[in-house]
């Protein structure tokens, strides 16, 4: 599968203590052309997580009742990750008292789906899920670029800012973008003058300078000894 379609279609981390689970969940998730990655436990989550970093994964379907570490902790962990914590997690359990479905909940699962579950619902449950994350990180990357905006503008007043640092925000095709191509516009025109004075006081310094060096040369010549000195070397060569 393109990495273009994987990225629109999501990519699923399936995390069940059940080989044949995660395979029939697996194959579920495939047969509706969902990329899919599988853990054995919440610890092996958490690292296939942290190591190939959030923005890999869109939803994580997670098993409640597992060895080494349970759906629960495994949930409060992922919550509790600066890096983590946007991922929609569902949880799928054949556990179906209200007190675990309430306590998965409070610990920030977006949905919680009884085993043997139903390929209909599933597809529904995470359908809705992506839908949330895909808003959540357009809010994010707005946010993101609203805070480069500004750190443009900081750098702006500091002398050190680089046009090119907006090019992204600058593709938008909303009302963040036009405000960066004209805040972009503007610090250019803003280096552009900040160059053209720098030269100019780089010229009236040379000018001054001239100037100075002038003003010394006349006083020297302009002395009896360095007339004499003159007169002198005038005489010495009409001697030859």
């Amino acid at each position: 599968m393109s990495g273009a379609t994987a990225s629109r279609r999501g990519q699923i981390l399936v995390v069940d203590d059940s080989r044949v689970n995660r395979l029939l969940l697996a194959r579920a998730l495939e047969a509706q052309d969902y990329v899919v990655a599988m853990a054995e436990h919440g610890r092996a989550a958490l690292e296939l997580l942290r190591a190939q970093g959030a923005p890999s994964f869109d939803v994580v379907l997670l098993d409640l009742l597992m060895p080494e570490m349970d759906g629960y902790q495994a949930l409060a962990e992922i919550k509790a990750d600066p890096a983590l914590r946007h991922i929609p997690v569902i949880m799928i359990s054949a556990v179906e008292e209200l007190e675990s479905v309430v306590r998965c909940l409070e610990l920030g699962a977006a949905d919680y789906l009884l085993k043997p579950f139903n390929a209909t619902l599933l597809r529904a449950r995470i359908s809705g899920s992506l839908a949330s994350k895909r808003l959540r990180d357009l809010e994010l990357e707005y946010l993101e670029q609203v805070g480069r905006l500004t750190d443009a503008a900081a750098s702006v007043e500091a002398a050190c800012f680089e046009p090119e640092t907006l090019d992204e925000v600058v593709a938008r095709r909303d009302a963040l973008g036009q405000l960066a191509r004209v805040f972009q516009r503007m610090a250019r025109e803003v280096h552009a003058r900040e160059e053209r004075l720098q030269r100019q006081v780089h010229e009236l310094r040379i000018e001054v300078d001239e100037a100075k060096r002038a003003r010394e040369v006349a006083e020297i010549t302009s002395t009896e000894y360095f007339q004499n000195l003159q007169e002198q070397a005038r005489q010495l060569r009409s001697k030859h």
